[in-house]
């Protein structure tokens, strides 16, 4: 069961079109999981079309006699076209998304549909961790995919920037709780946390900033946040 999601502000924001793309990249993923946040996402796009399409704002170039004029039956309209269209439409197949696979460290899992279009580089692995940089520029956003494997972690850290966190496949569990496929986590400096896995897990994140390392030997990495987030 999905726990975690996007605040309302933020789905309004992914409505509008006004949040980064690597930012909308995570939302639309999530959205695609979780069934609450398509219904939330319905209901604000319908409510945007309503503010659009308010007849009470519209403004008609025409008078009402030009209106009449134009819908009057000396208006020719070549009917053959219109039903050699609406024929068209109406024997069109609608195309199911095409489902990708990626495969890392012997875990395979399912791209969202929003990834399709968005190329992955290659993975790096350093002990339980894998990690593919998805082909995307936005700016200073870093846009991710990590992978863990059974009984890994990543060691104690906050962040310099925020960090969101989707969970695609599998679940693991920090300081503050337990995350399933779908949940969807935001943190940013205020958090410190050390993420662990006992069946491993696959996630999507977006970066704005570095992690700093709070505790042990990882704490050397720190000099190297800049380039290794």
């Amino acid at each position: 069961m999905i726990k975690h999601h996007p605040n309302l502000n933020m789905l309004k924001s992914f409505v509008g079109g006004s949040l980064a793309d690597s930012v909308s990249l995570i939302v639309a993923s999530h959205v695609e999981l979780c069934e609450h946040c398509q219904q939330q996402v319905n209901q604000l796009t319908a409510e945007a079309a309503n503010t659009v399409f308010d007849t009470d704002n519209l403004e008609f170039p025409l008078g009402h006699r030009e209106i009449d004029t134009f819908l009057s039956d000396d208006v020719e309209f070549d009917l053959d076209a219109i039903e050699s269209i609406t024929a068209d439409l109406s024997q069109s197949v609608e195309m199911e998304p095409e489902i990708q696979k990626v495969t890392v460290a012997k875990t395979t899992f399912t791209l969202p549909r929003a990834l399709n279009s968005v190329a992955l580089k290659d993975w790096i692995s350093l002990g339980k961790i894998s990690r593919a940089r998805l082909d995307f520029d936005d700016e200073s956003h870093h846009t991710s995919l990590l992978h863990i494997d059974k009984n890994g972690q990543v060691p104690c850290h906050t962040h310099k920037g925020f960090e969101i966190t989707l969970l695609l496949e599998g679940s693991f569990e920090d300081e503050m709780g337990v995350y399933n496929k779908g949940d969807f986590i935001w943190l940013d400096g205020k958090h410190t946390h050390q993420p662990e896995t006992k069946e491993g897990c696959v996630c999507l994140t977006v970066s704005s900033d570095a992690m700093h390392f709070t505790k042990g030997v990882s704490q050397l990495f720190n000099p190297l946040g800049k380039y290794i987030y």
